[in-house]
């Protein structure tokens, strides 16, 4: 059985012992995550999300947290003595998948750990907006010249 998850704006196929990298998760390592953007399940027929497969669920042990390789970037404009270079290094999670679901959450998952699972996916709570402020033009008319 795989599964095709999103997480970090991406998509990823998965089976059930794959370790895959994916972009930086808030959980220690050792901690237990669960994946719902469940796109896609493929077991002998595939079934398709609309946009996600309803009540599937991937779960994943984080085996470590970590940095890619650096990307050297050259900033450089010609003839103006402009050079800038620039590194970079992506941070990942790294997960060990354990358990694809198709019936929703399990109980004895949930025991393993001793703790909720970290939900990666879901809603957040957002803060409230600040109120727009506009800007107030010049005095004087139309701010034209002479």
């Amino acid at each position: 059985m795989y599964a095709v998850v999103e997480t970090g704006g991406r998509q990823v196929r998965v089976k059930e012992g794959d370790t895959v990298r994916v972009e930086r998760l808030a959980a220690a390592p050792g901690d237990q995550v669960t994946l719902d953007r469940v796109l896609l399940i493929g077991n002998g027929k595939v079934e398709i999300g609309a946009p996600v497969v309803a009540g599937a669920l991937v779960r994943a042990r984080v085996l470590r947290q970590g940095r890619g390789r650096k990307i050297r970037v050259m900033k450089y404009k010609a003839k103006a003595h402009y050079r800038r270079r620039l590194g970079h290094r992506q941070a990942f999670t790294e997960l060990r998948i354990e358990k694809i679901e198709l019936g929703g959450q399990s109980e004895t998952a949930r025991a393993e750990t001793g703790a909720a699972p970290v939900k990666v996916g879901a809603a957040t709570a957002r803060a409230p907006e600040k109120p727009v402020r506009r800007r107030r033009r010049p005095a004087g008319g139309e701010g034209g010249g002479a």
